[in-house]
């Protein structure tokens, strides 16, 4: 019987120490929840240590050829269809006879939406929820087919839990915002709104959603706004990445390509389609031309 690929954890990146602390307890909890795989590894494209060159020259000094590599997103945007795509490509290169299997991202899960639930219920009592409005705030992408999706997660996290209504807003990149989005509730009657980051782990953005949030609400005391966490590393969590790692090697690995702005031309996005994806330059990948002293790249996170 042919041994099990080994499962390779792929991060976006943040500056935030909390943020990558949060990545590394996700990957160590999968790796203790999945005794049986040959090994789990994790590493990011850009922004902080380790490095996915790092994570897989570890694995490959373990003797592991053959990785099933899961985008640990909440959307399919340009990390997931692109980023990720080309830095695992550039590591073949590196690692000649090396093989992987793509996963797709955690997208509207089902237990996404319920740990969302329950940072809710932290927040709010259930009984209070036909009076309370929730502000469903995601990263916000320059890709529509992304920004569609927390638009769907609003919509499923509103149906059958009795909630007054769900909204979605966005950080960066994406209208509505913070504000306009807790504006919207309040013009629809609103006069309590919790705020429910779409987001895994800490950083910049999330960070950047309580102050926005807060400089809203500070204006508006007529209306009372609440907090709710971020996911956070936590067991569901990481049994969903197994899940996802379970569709590759079962072969049953769904992606939803049919509003990609890379292989379908969408009205001002035409000129998305077939462009060519490159990986991102990381400050701990000997390759990034900027080295240690990389300051120019424009993400925040």
């Amino acid at each position: 019987m042919t041994e099990q690929p080994a499962l390779l954890v792929v991060g976006h990146g943040t500056r935030s120490r909390a943020g990558v602390d949060g990545f590394l307890a996700l990957v160590d909890r999968v790796r203790t929840r999945a005794p049986h795989l040959p090994a789990v590894g994790g590493g990011f494209i850009e922004l902080a240590p380790p490095p996915l060159t790092d994570a897989v020259a570890g694995l490959v000094a373990q003797g592991h050829r053959r990785f099933v590599a899961v985008p640990l997103v909440l959307v399919g945007a340009g990390h997931s269809k692109g980023d990720i795509p080309a830095a695992l490509h550039r590591e073949q290169l590196r690692n000649p006879g090396i093989t992987y299997r793509y996963g797709r991202p955690l997208w509207p899960h089902a237990t996404i939406l319920s740990l969302l639930q329950e940072r809710l219920d932290a927040v709010l009592d259930p009984a209070d929820r036909g009076d309370t409005a929730v502000l469903l705030v995601g990263r916000g992408t320059t890709d529509p087919d992304a920004n569609a999706d927390v638009a769907k997660v609003a919509r499923l996290l509103w149906e059958g839990r009795g909630l007054a209504f769900v909204e979605p807003a966005f950080v960066s990149l994406a209208w509505p915002d913070v504000a306009q989005g807790l504006e919207r509730c309040r013009l629809l009657g609103a006069r309590r709104v919790v705020v429910l980051p779409y987001f895994l782990f800490a950083g910049v953005l999330p960070d950047r959603l309580v102050a926005q949030a807060r400089a809203w609400a500070a204006e508006h005391p007529d209306v009372e706004v609440r907090e709710a966490d971020l996911i956070g590393d936590c067991d569901a969590l990481a049994d969903v990445v197994l899940e996802r790692y379970a569709e590759v090697v079962g072969g049953d690995v769904r992606m939803n390509c049919d509003t990609c702005l890379y292989r379908v031309s969408l009205p001002g996005f035409a000129d998305r389609v077939g462009s060519p994806q490159t990986p991102h330059d990381h400050p701990d990948d000997p390759t990034d031309p900027h080295g240690h002293h990389h300051h120019d790249h424009t993400h925040a996170h």
